[in-house]
């Protein structure tokens, strides 16, 4: 398995994305003590979206991250920007009690605001990042093609007609050579992109736009109080406000966050460029996931190869193999790349809610927190971070409506989190069997 193309990139993991990243800026690490307006703690999406959107509204602003930018789940998911909410349902019925009627609007209005945010940075700040349009839902048994059916209907009462289109098994094969659907929904809004090259291009543009950026800067305290501040082992930024946006990469505020948020690994995968037989097996070059619990997605690359990922470990803990647990899955969806060989494999902690609520609160008068995309992350993130700039910035209305919602926190977190996560997607992987 190639390690990487690029040097200089061994702290990132050795993934496609880090091979061919195109920005290999690196920041420094923060010493001594610094004074900004806010202060992010975490260099992924949330972090560096919310850090554009505070600088473009004349803020100055810091990024702390531990490591590299991007170098969490930000820089290593499958790249696909889809409608698809975490959490809706839930959404649906805790935030019906402050938003009443208008809570359908609110939530089918998110479901693409990622999208539109992403589409105007990458052309604003000339964003090098593989962006592509189109998408495949992908229904594998009748049950799928109802749920999809009633999500088409959906997208056609609310002005989408030209850009969702839903499809049987015959069009589905003129779509993908692959043997395993009965159907899907077509989406020509959904997005697919190289995430590590979108989150380095945000990074840059934040930085442009005055922001202070802070790389291999592990955060050991959060100041409290009237003059918030963070605390590294060698430096200090003081702020008015202090945001943190490391998802499930931290351990930090223990009292108030432990037991909301648990990691899941998804492993990824791509094979050696296929030539001419990407455009046979995907003529159309879209992004594809399918409609169970426990799913696979895919999608070629820039340079065409497949990149596949799937079977989400709820163990907290990486797999050994990802390569062989993802080989079968490959060849059953397209047979004709049977003993394809796989060059990358790596994995991707996402952040785990147990109602799939993405978590927007405050730890004090002016330390924020947000987190939790349950495998959503990447429009998501951008949706959150454009909510989190208005809410510092002192517009409360939508950081209250996610603030409003209730969360479960897991007594002994670190000890049973995962095991209950664990139970609770078997739960859901038998009812999937039923559907």
């Amino acid at each position: 398995m190639n390690a990487a193309l690029n040097h200089g990139t061994a702290q990132r993991s050795a993934s496609y994305y880090t091979a061919s990243l195109n920005d290999t800026t690196q920041y420094p690490t923060l010493q001594g003590t610094v004074e900004v307006d806010v202060v992010i703690i975490g260099g992924g999406f949330t972090g560096v979206a919310s850090a554009v959107e505070l600088a473009e509204r004349g803020l100055k602003v810091a990024i702390v991250e531990t490591n590299r930018i991007g170098w969490g789940a930000s820089g290593r998911n499958g790249g696909q920007v889809t409608g698809s909410l975490s959490g809706d349902e839930a959404m649906r019925k805790q935030m019906r009690k402050r938003l009443g009627d208008d809570v359908d609007d609110f939530i089918w209005q998110l479901r693409f605001r990622g999208h539109d945010i992403i589409q105007q940075r990458v052309e604003r700040y000339a964003i090098d990042c593989d962006l592509k349009h189109g998408h495949l839902h992908a229904a594998m048994k009748p049950a799928h093609m109802t749920e999809l059916q009633a999500f088409a209907d959906e997208a056609q009462r609310r002005g989408m007609g030209e850009q969702v289109q839903m499809l049987d098994r015959e069009a589905v094969r003129q779509h993908l050579d692959s043997p395993l659907y009965l159907g899907a929904l077509k989406n020509l809004r959904n997005l697919h992109l190289h995430p590590l090259n979108l989150c380095l291009g945000e990074a840059r543009a934040a930085h442009q736009l005055g922001a202070l950026i802070f790389e291999n800067s592990e955060v050991l305290e959060i100041v409290h109080g009237d003059k918030p501040a963070v605390v590294t082992a060698k430096g200090r930024v003081n702020a008015r406000q202090v945001m943190l946006a490391g998802d499930v990469y931290h351990k930090l505020e223990k009292p108030q966050l432990k037991g909301k948020i648990f990691p899941a690994m998804g492993g990824i995968v791509t094979t050696t460029p296929l030539g001419e037989l990407a455009r046979k097996l995907n003529p159309q070059d879209l992004a594809v996931y399918d409609c169970r619990f426990v799913l696979d997605y895919y999608r070629m690359t820039a340079d065409g190869r497949l990149l596949f990922g799937g079977g989400a470990n709820y163990s907290g803990r990486d797999s050994r193999d990802i390569a062989g647990e993802l080989r079968p899955c490959i060849e059953a969806t397209f047979p004709a790349l049977k003993g394809v060989p796989i060059e990358f494999q790596w994995s991707c902690a996402m952040g785990i809610v147990v109602n799939r609520i993405p978590q927007l609160g405050k730890l004090s008068d002016n330390v924020w927190y947000c987190q939790g995309y349950s495998g959503h992350g990447i429009a998501t993130s951008h949706i959150m971070g454009e909510i989190m700039a208005e809410a510092i910035t002192g517009t409360l209305s939508r950081f209250d409506t996610f603030a409003g919602c209730s969360h479960i926190k897991v007594p002994m977190g670190d000890v049973l989190g995962n095991p209950l996560l664990a139970a609770g997607m078997w739960y859901y992987q038998m009812l999937e069997k039923l559907r």
